[in-house]
């Protein structure tokens, strides 16, 4: 029986632990508190921040853990990686790689202007003149969770943002980066020894009054034609290779500028939105079980049951930080093939973005 530590104990984190419960495996979490759903189902949960590596390091030696992972956190997956590089333990990725991916301006600089899907950037870690023109991004260089991101039309905007969107770095840096005008989409991948085996677009549909805040996904992407596919399949195995992806899951947003895929952020992990769910009742193969029969027994046959994509949806219900868990304002479909509340009601909405957080979705078919 492999033991299996999970980093996070939120929605997202609580998927891979049910996963590994269904595999057999012998379940352990840490986290600052038992605050998520995961910590419930997980057999041993461990109050451990997460960014604590010594800590953690003794752990995993103490109860001779034979994995650990994380999914839909960038901050974890640095850890991770790090933890699995001293210990010996399996990893997909480097911790350089997942560093840099957890590093926008890192990120940048690796994939070079030579990279078709690169984007025009300026890093500040005081207010500047924006030389990328305007409307530009301007976000933390190193957050997660859509905190701190704003769409600025002028140079006073920008200064009126800049400390706002600066006290959600950790680097205390920013990056204004291009606005690109177009549709926007999430791409799920999985490299096995270089060679790009899985890959699946949907649209990202995001709530217009939250800039960049997700609402739903749609899959197929219908803003995705025969053409559009073939420049995204290139960008996305030129980037993996630009920044030492090799195996594993990958997860980008993308956003589409007259046809031209421009990368948004890149990761080498499952997405936060548990795509892997409605990818598997769309398309055959669970991501989350390939994850993890490939990282602890090599194995990659999940990929064989792909099958054509069928049109399918996943809808996020949200709520405003701080406020009470009411199920019952949400309407559930009488179509919806799954759902899933991440609160009792009456508990408080956590802040994740801080504006407008997920507390539950659920998925039908188009």
């Amino acid at each position: 029986m492999k033991k299996v530590l999970i980093l996070g104990v939120a929605a997202v984190q609580m998927d891979a632990i049910a996963q590994l419960n269904r595999m057999g495996c012998e379940t352990w979490a840490a986290a600052m508190a038992m605050d998520g759903p995961g910590a419930r189902i997980a057999r041993h949960f461990d109050q451990i921040n997460i960014l604590d590596e010594p800590k953690l390091q003794a752990h995993i030696l103490r109860h001779q853990i034979d994995a650990v992972y994380s999914t839909g956190s960038d901050l974890a997956m640095p850890v991770a990686c790090r933890l699995s590089e001293k210990l010996g333990l399996p990893h997909f990725v480097s911790s350089e790689t997942a560093d840099i991916c957890n590093h926008k301006d890192r990120m940048r600089e690796r994939l070079t202007r030579e990279c078709s899907g690169n984007i025009p950037y300026q890093v500040m870690d005081s207010v500047q003149q924006a030389t990328v023109g305007f409307p530009s991004i301007l976000k933390p260089s190193d957050s997660q969770g859509q905190r701190g991101i704003y769409l600025v039309g002028s140079q006073q905007q920008l200064e009126s943002r800049f400390a706002s969107a600066r006290q959600f770095s950790r680097d205390g840096r920013v990056i204004v980066e291009r606005y690109i005008d177009g549709p926007e989409i999430s791409v799920n991948g999985y490299l096995v020894d270089g060679r790009l085996r899985f890959l699946a677009a949907s649209d990202r549909v995001t709530w217009p009054e939250y800039t960049g805040l997700i609402h739903r996904h749609v899959v197929p992407a219908r803003a995705v034609g025969r053409a559009e596919d073939s420049r995204l399949r290139d960008t996305v195995l030129d980037a993996c290779r630009r920044v030492g992806i090799q195996n594993g899951p990958v997860y980008f947003q993308i956003k589409l500028e007259k046809g031209h895929p421009y990368i948004i952020e890149m990761t080498p992990r499952l997405d936060g939105c548990h795509m892997w769910n409605v990818l598997q009742k769309a398309a055959g193969v669970n991501l989350m079980k390939l994850v993890f029969e490939h990282l602890l027994f090599g194995r990659v046959d999940e990929l064989q049951k792909l099958r054509a994509v069928r049109p399918m949806e996943l809808v996020f219900w949200c709520q405003k930080p701080g406020s009470q868990m009411e199920r019952g304002v949400f309407k559930l479909p009488r179509d919806a093939v799954e759902h899933f509340y991440y609160y009792q009601n009456g508990e408080y909405v956590r802040p994740v973005n801080g504006k407008f957080d997920k507390v539950g979705y659920y998925i039908r078919k188009l």
